[in-house]
């Protein structure tokens, strides 16, 4: 096969990029075979180490997010405890504590 044109190039680096076949096929106007059909050309000219498959990079997606969780909970928890020990030090510095003591 020759050159591919500069659209095809485009609408199979935007599937290879994770875009749905459908949607890319509706974007420029085409059926989604033609739109794989264009993968496949893209594929055989570039190789496959210039776009991941699919299901590779939802797996990266995927272990992103989770990654992108834990942060998000580390950070929260650090949020708590600095508000905690923030909450300690006031409590210290007043002069009488803020609950009673028992009397006996």
């Amino acid at each position: 096969m020759g050159k591919m044109s500069e659209q095809r190039e485009k609408a199979a680096q935007e599937v290879l990029s994770g875009i749905k076949a459908a949607v890319v096929a509706r974007k420029y106007g085409v059926t989604p075979g033609t739109v794989n059909q264009w993968v496949r050309d893209y594929r055989e000219q570039h190789g496959e180490q210039d776009h991941p498959y699919p299901q590779e990079q939802a797996e990266e997606m995927k272990r992103l997010l989770e990654v992108e969780k834990k942060y998000e909970k580390a950070v929260k928890m650090l949020g708590e405890k600095d508000l905690e020990i923030e909450i300690l030090r006031e409590l210290l510095k007043k002069p009488t504590p803020a609950y009673p003591k028992n009397s006996r």
